[in-house]
């Protein structure tokens, strides 16, 4: 393993290296589809992203499942390419060679987080073989099984699309993202890949019954099991994380992007239904969120209501929180406000809000009456790629925002 590293290390020094040098030949880079290949832990994930040239300018669109990322721009510099994976502190850096890209997927803000990247031009489809049926169709009562048997629920939603199998996984945290991929007999096959989740499922079928695998990254591994139910439930969301007896308001005082410091108490929050997004840039769901909560606020900010990110980020650095902010805040077009909270390892998040019995969740939304009463709290978010999941929770998140809003 570590004679890998430190191949992979030395990649990488020499593709910075050969990219600031005058003597290496500039290789066109190829525009239109790609399937790309992250390789882990001696499996592969595929996932195909789309080229695009504007005058100089290359740009990429990631394709996974159900969803296209815009990733921005990309780089070349002689033989090589760089770009960035959406909102995420990821990069992919790679040699061009005519219909091959060969190079590597780092996690910039992880130690040693480094997987072999490749890419073929003209793979059109995320697998050659394309085939599905429906004998996975349904809602499965999923339990996860670690490495030391300690479990967590879920619950499977999959579906035959054309010649794809398709679905997630819902847990009481949030949702596995948009996952797709095929199947052969009575094993399935699905995966995704946003840029920071890489994950694989396999599973077969026996009488009703799913024994599985899931990886994800460099590292993780855990077996599942589940058997089809259309009934199964999963905790209320809206009961797993509350206010610790004896409060029933929220206080903070957190500095904004210019280290300005903000509260409740402010006179833009005065009067006003607030929605307060615990997330980070870091996290798949939260982008979800964020996309959702960006739409709803451009067109309802002017009914008394505003929302404030608190930002928990990776590192305890305000200058590298402010740049994730920063920069997610421009690629999604976010216009309400943000707050750089804290951490999000070992417990951190909750000892900025102690009044909360737990932060068990990125994200979480807590919201807050005109008089600064918390009404509700809120643990995960269930993504588009839950399907009536989604539409739930958007029917109940309006009713109670109109709700709030009416009252004196």
């Amino acid at each position: 393993m570590k004679n890998s590293f430190f191949k992979l290390y030395a990649f990488i020094f020499a593709l910075a290296f050969i990219s600031c040098t005058n003597n290496t030949k500039k290789q066109p880079l190829k525009t239109g589809i790609w399937r790309g290949e992250i390789s882990m832990q001696n499996k592969i994930v595929p996932f195909n992203f789309e080229i695009k040239k504007n005058d100089s300018t290359y740009t990429i669109d990631l394709i996974n499942g159900g969803e296209t990322l815009d990733l921005g721009t990309a780089i070349t510099r002689n033989d090589s390419l760089f770009f960035s994976l959406h909102i995420f502190d990821i990069d992919i850096k790679a040699k061009i060679k005519d219909t091959i890209l060969e190079g590597v997927y780092v996690k910039n803000y992880a130690t040693n987080y480094i997987l072999p990247f490749k890419a073929t031009f003209g793979k059109k489809n995320r697998v050659d073989t394309l085939e599905s049926s429906t004998l996975f169709d349904g809602k499965w009562d999923v339990t996860f099984i670690g490495k030391n048997n300690e479990t967590s629920k879920a619950i499977g939603l999959f579906n035959k699309k054309g010649d794809m199998l398709t679905g997630t996984f819902l847990t009481p945290t949030g949702d596995y993202r948009f996952l797709d991929g095929f199947t052969k007999n009575n094993t399935f096959t699905l995966y995704s890949f946003d840029g920071n989740h890489a994950f694989i499922f396999e599973a077969t079928i026996k009488n009703d019954t799913l024994k599985g695998d899931f990886w994800s990254g460099k590292t993780f591994h855990e077996k599942f099991i589940a058997v089809r139910d259309e009934n199964v439930t999963l905790p209320d969301p809206n009961k797993l994380t509350f206010l610790k007896e004896g409060y029933d308001k929220i206080e903070f005082s957190f500095p904004d992007l210019n280290k300005k410091m903000v509260s409740l108490t402010d006179d833009k929050y005065k009067n006003k239904v607030v929605i307060l997004q615990i997330f980070g840039t870091w996290c798949p769901n939260c982008m979800d969120e964020t996309k959702f909560y960006t739409k709803w606020y451009n067109e309802n900010k002017d009914r008394g209501v505003e929302i404030i990110g608190l930002a928990y980020e990776i590192k305890d650095d305000f200058d590298y929180a402010k740049k994730r902010v920063e920069k997610m805040k421009k690629q999604l077009h976010v216009n309400y406000d943000f707050l750089i909270a804290g951490t999000s390892s070992n417990g951190a998040a909750a000892k900025t809000l102690p009044m909360l019995n737990h932060i068990m969740s990125f994200p979480t939304t807590i919201i807050i009456d005109k008089k600064g009463k918390v009404r509700k709290i809120h643990t995960g978010f269930s993504g588009p790629a839950t399907g009536d999941y989604y539409q739930k929770f958007i029917d109940e998140f309006n009713h109670t925002i109109d709700k709030l809003l009416e009252e004196e």
